[in-house]
């Protein structure tokens, strides 16, 4: 059997990537549509929905909720799932499988179901509008892709390099500080990109655990959809996507995910 030519596959995986990104291309070209409602084409261009998303009030404390809380997520994910992917990995605890399935669990059960049990639970607790609750909860869906992250970086390390310093003198946190952590470095920035864009997207969990004061980018655009679809939503939309793009070069920049892949 003759093989496929390599322009054919060159082209079925341009027409695979075209289809699979045809939505976000048309959010990004309905966001300069020059009329107010949605058409694509777009008849004419302008910026104007974007300077009316960045000059609304709701729109700038719905962005701001959404990044604090994706930040304090992330970095939080990151100490305690670096903390718990050595320990695992080191065999530290007993019961180290159970451990490990139980981290993954969130990947695993619907966010909706993550949402309605946790309303229920914090209910129950008297602790529902607390910031600090909302966090714990991104904390909870985000965990996992810092684990699955830093438990393939350290599949791939070599052992004896901390042995190496610690025979030299160092003890057991400065061998880590110094040696194994800079080499985790690529699936920890993958873990955390994964999981800052995983806070900063969600609405199943978050829409359960907001109060009438409080409100995220995503829980505002899908509050907004249903009082009818404008192009400022899609602008909204178009800034998620730009932020997260900007995100992934920087970090693609900073260090080489081929290294982690």
């Amino acid at each position: 059997m003759a093989r496929n030519p390599s322009w054919l596959l060159t082209l079925s995986a341009m027409a695979i990537l075209l289809f699979m990104n045809a939505p976000t291309l048309v959010v990004l070209i309905a966001s300069f549509s020059a009329t107010e409602y949605l058409t694509i084409p777009p008849q004419g261009w302008t910026l104007d929905w974007f300077a009316e998303v960045l000059s609304d009030d709701g729109y700038i404390r719905a962005i701001t909720t959404s990044l604090i809380l994706a930040s304090c997520a992330t970095g939080l994910s990151l100490i305690l799932g670096t903390a718990a992917s050595y320990a695992l990995h080191h065999r530290m605890v007993r019961g180290g499988d159970a451990i490990l399935s139980l981290v993954m669990a969130p990947l695993v059960f619907p966010a909706v179901v993550i949402g309605v049990a946790l309303l229920q639970y914090v209910s129950l607790l008297g602790l529902r509008g607390h910031f600090i609750i909302l966090v714990l909860a991104h904390v909870l869906i985000t965990l996992p892709y810092v684990v699955r992250s830093a438990l393939s970086s350290l599949t791939g390390l070599n052992p004896q390099v901390e042995e190496a310093a610690r025979v030299l003198g160092a003890d057991g946190f400065t061998a880590f500080r110094l040696v194994t952590l800079p080499l985790l470095k690529p699936g920890l920035v993958a873990g955390g990109i994964f999981s800052f864009v995983t806070s900063l997207d969600n609405v199943p969990v978050t829409i359960f655990l907001l109060t009438p004061r409080q409100t995220t980018l995503p829980v505002k655009i899908f509050a907004s959809v249903e009082h009818g679809v404008d192009p400022s939503i899609a602008a909204a939309s178009s800034l998620m996507i730009a932020g997260t793009a900007i995100v992934l070069i920087l970090a693609q920049r900073w260090v080489s995910f081929s290294r982690f892949f």
